[in-house]
């Protein structure tokens, strides 16, 4: 017995001593990324290459509104909140994978009334008296345990795994909190704009109803025709039928704006209809240089992190080829009577270790691994895809942000000619030495220069919120707030 004992000892030894030892499949070590140095869009509207410092890009804007709004949607936004759950149940499954690490006890207790058969193997051969019982009782208590030994790292490897889809998760809910400060900006600066080119719209109603009552006046002075007058009215409708189109506009970006903050879409129209301007732009934005996009984009970290994932999946599958170390144990107490049913009598152990190790499985573990090394495959081009997908949204959003200002600036001149060339038209008719085309004519460039440049004032600000976006800006100052929360 003791030497039984000896040697089931030195076993545990040995298989203790091989706890720490080799980890099967690949290491990882994160991907090289050739980036440039300098961006190859020309930082023409104000851009800076300095380090970034977008943690509260919105502030930038100096519009209380707007800030109210992004502090709101925060802490109410149904997608934000979606995934911040997805981080504590990642959280969770890495405490579910760590705690194969180690072993598992548990207990369980039970009775039962039998009767045993007379006639069973054995026992049925043998004359017994008629005073043994074949029907008793069967008290029973017992504790077990067990404990695989992790030799070859593959539950090392799952838990490796585990941790990295918990970073991968925090990763994809600061992409989604970027992606939402973005939306929240985005459609509060198109309603401001829609607002703008509602007044803009009304204003030129106001002066096209004056130039209809002119030429109705002139009309049955017998200065003009009627054919003057009916010019005059199309250009009035035409102008008015805008105003439709734009309040129908203006009330879809309330309505998302509301959804955006977990409230119902006209929780806001009452809020947002007080008329206020369009925000304006910063005087410089630090762009950083193209090297800092890859720490400050959660969508790049987050693939970085799947791709170590599936890395770590490999080995996974790997040690599935490698025997399986286990040790076992269980003690308690059985017995057909409560009376001595805690005697010593009543004891029973059992302890020792087994071993596991597939031999035929139709090639099930190396397909497997085929698999894995082609989702690992997979993950590494998306990870490349986004890396570049990443510098695209940001020389895309330098080069609108640059263009769309100079455009502004032509649309501005545009505004400042067309209404001196009204003023002079409207003269000029006034005294006879034109005719009311001219006039028609130059009210309708500057209504639509006027609102062309209210969309332009717009898009430079929804250029530069892209521009924001694209530079990963946002999640730094509001990372932990919403899972601490939860």
């Amino acid at each position: 017995m003791k030497r039984i004992l000896v040697i089931e000892q030195f076993f545990l030894v040995v298989l203790l001593g091989l706890l720490p030892g080799c980890t099967v499949g690949p290491a990882y070590h994160p991907p090289a990324v050739q980036v440039a140095a300098q961006w190859s869009s020309p930082l023409a509207g104000g851009e800076r290459g300095t380090s970034t410092s977008v943690a509260v890009w919105w502030k930038n804007f100096n519009d209380p509104e707007l800030d109210s709004l992004i502090e709101r949607a925060v802490q109410s936004n149904l997608d934000l909140k979606i995934a911040t759950a997805r981080v504590r149940e990642a959280r969770a499954q890495y405490g579910v994978t760590s705690a194969n690490l180690w072993p598992s006890v548990g207990s369980s207790g039970s009775y039962q009334r039998q009767l045993q058969s007379k006639h069973q193997p054995i026992l049925g051969a043998i004359p017994l008296p008629a005073s043994v019982p074949f029907e008793n009782n069967i008290y029973q208590a017992s504790l077990d345990a067990s404990w695989e030994i992790d030799v070859f790292g593959g539950t090392r490897r799952a838990v490796e795994a585990a941790k990295t889809d918990t970073a991968a998760a925090e990763y994809g809910r600061r992409a989604a909190l970027v992606s939402l400060l973005g939306e929240v900006a985005r459609y509060y600066v198109e309603a401001r704009g829609f607002q703008q080119r509602l007044a803009i719209a009304r204003q030129n109603i106001n002066a096209q109803q004056g130039i209809v009552a002119l030429t109705r006046s002139r009309f049955k002075g017998g200065l003009t025709s009627e054919l003057d007058v009916q010019q005059a009215a199309a250009l009035l409708a035409t102008t008015e039928a805008q105003v439709p189109a734009l309040e129908t506009s203006f009330k879809e970006t309330a309505h998302r704006l509301g959804v955006l903050l977990g409230q119902p879409p006209g929780a806001l129209l009452a809020e947002l209809s007080k008329e206020a301007p369009i925000p304006d732009a910063p005087p410089g934005v630090p762009v950083g240089l193209p090297s800092e996009l890859l720490r400050r984009r959660p969508d790049i970290q987050q693939a970085e992190r799947e791709l170590a994932g599936a890395t770590a999946r490999i080995g996974m599958a790997v040690a599935d080829l490698y025997p399986k170390f286990s040790l076992t144990g269980d003690v308690g107490l059985q017995s057909v009577s409560a009376g001595d049913w805690f005697s010593a009598g009543s004891r029973f152990w059992s302890v020792g270790p087994t071993v596991q190790w597939k031999i035929f499985d139709a090639g099930r573990i190396r397909a497997n691994i085929k698999a894995q090394n082609a989702r690992e495959e997979q993950a590494l081009a998306r990870y490349e895809q986004t890396v570049l997908a990443s510098f695209e949204d940001v020389e895309n959003a330098l080069t609108a942000y640059a263009r769309e200002q100079t455009r502004r600036q032509s649309l501005a001149d545009a505004v400042q000619a067309n209404q001196q060339a009204l003023e002079m038209a409207s003269q000029l008719y006034q005294s006879g030495l034109a005719d009311f085309l001219r006039v028609l004519e130059s009210q309708r460039s500057l209504y639509e220069s006027q609102d062309a440049l209210a969309q332009s004032e717009s898009t430079v600000i929804l250029n530069l919120i892209k521009l924001y976006k694209a530079l990963g800006g946002g999640w730094e100052s509001l990372a932990g707030e919403a899972v601490h929360r939860g």
